[in-house]
């Protein structure tokens, strides 16, 4: 893991909460991985991992905070906030952070500390260093009359909302 230095005491707090929920959250039943929302030095919202107490796959910390960080400030633009993290965010966490517009993530334990503890995340980074051609599921682009119906759709309504 390439370290650096927190900013100030702040940020070594924050990360310690977030430390301090993913151990709460296993003792509770659930995964080992807390994560915050944090704007103008306020924290904004929680989540802990919820995949297996939720049967859902994407309930994932990072996600869950961002969700209810959207939640509680009626937006799904996270622009002046930051995502912290217990653990490096995994792909799935990482491509909610950009498309929530965090300005900045950071965590403490990373990928390799996940994989040490049973989590693939590891397996994923390096799945998408690899050719899809080579992925063991199929992801494939299979094109039809109307495909891009949904995309000329949305470039014809007028009140779209852009993200």
């Amino acid at each position: 893991m390439t370290q650096t230095t927190p900013r100030d005491a702040a940020e070594t707090s924050w990360l310690s909460f977030a430390v301090r929920l993913a151990r709460e959250n296993v003792a509770a039943g659930g995964g080992p991985f807390g994560a915050l929302i944090v704007r103008d030095g306020q924290l904004v919202a929680t989540g802990t991992n919820r995949v297996t107490l939720d049967s859902d796959p994407t309930a994932h910390a990072e996600v869950v905070a961002i969700r209810e960080a959207c939640r509680k400030l009626a937006t799904f633009d996270l622009t002046g906030c930051e995502l912290v993290s217990s653990c490096e965010p995994c792909p799935l966490c990482v491509s909610a952070a950009l498309w929530a517009r965090v300005d900045r993530v950071s965590y403490t334990a990373d990928r390799y500390d996940a994989a040490k503890a049973g989590f693939d995340d590891l397996a994923f980074y390096d799945l998408f260093e690899t050719p899809r051609a080579e992925w063991s599921v199929p992801v494939l682009a299979i094109e039809t009359e109307d495909h891009t119906a949904p995309f000329d759709a949305w470039l014809a309504k007028d009140d779209r909302v852009a993200y």
